[in-house]
């Protein structure tokens, strides 16, 4: 998806400013929404991949006016919305008007931090060979899903060279396109890193001796034309 979220290489957003110890929370509701976020992703009744195309598919301007929590914070809501968990009258309302539908998993508090350190391993096995190799050289395929992909658009088109290869997995397109209700749709694909020069990437106006490295899912690539 084309969205305002796919910012890398643009112009006009200004500098990072890096913030000196940083803390993890900057308010106490930030807390709570990834608090929120954490236990309803672990109900099972959607995927990360889900998750991120829920925030992703935001409108621009909420997107790019929004904290990085409140992107959250609305991006729960579409998906709790979209299954039924929650109405829009009850969001507006701040409380419930129908009983809480049953869940299949429930993140109990004393298993959080387990939940956690295990996180969402992705990998898989493989059910094919490697195409690319490392050192071979690759295009980024030049193309505009509507839905979510991880492909990021200033690299799409360009050539690279793998550097890496990560096994194969969870090919998060096809996971973020699961139905609801339905199995997630996990066929994996080979994943690669691969690196892109920055000349290539944005001309002679780039940063000299700068590279961009992108973790790529098989599909999102070709043998570049030698």
């Amino acid at each position: 998806m084309n969205g305002a979220h796919d910012m890398g290489g643009m112009h006009g957003f200004g500098p990072v400013h890096l913030e000196a110890d940083e803390p993890l929370f900057h308010a106490s509701w930030e807390r709570r929404a990834m608090g929120l976020t954490v236990a309803m992703g672990a109900t099972g009744q959607w995927n990360i991949d889900q998750s991120r195309s829920a925030r992703e598919s935001l409108p621009p301007a909420t997107y790019l006016g929004s904290s990085y929590y409140r992107i959250w914070i609305l991006a729960l809501e579409r998906l709790m919305v979209r299954r039924g968990l929650v109405t829009e009258h009850e969001l507006a309302a701040g409380h419930p008007h129908t009983p809480a539908l049953p869940l299949a998993r429930v993140l109990r508090a004393e298993a959080v931090d387990t939940a956690l350190a295990r996180g969402t391993p992705t990998e898989r096995p493989a059910t094919a060979p490697a195409r690319f190799a490392v050192g071979d050289r690759v295009r980024a395929l030049n193309r505009h899903p509507a839905g979510h992909t991880r492909l990021p658009r200033y690299v799409r088109g360009h050539t690279g060279t793998v550097v890496l290869l990560h096994g194969a997995h969870v090919f998060a397109d096809r996971h973020a396109a699961s139905a609801p209700g339905q199995p997630f749709d996990e066929a994996p694909q080979w994943l690669y890193t691969v690196a892109f020069d920055g000349q290539d990437l944005w001309g002679e106006d780039a940063e000299p001796g700068t590279s961009v490295s992108v973790d790529a899912w098989e599909s999102y690539l070709e043998p570049a034309a030698s």
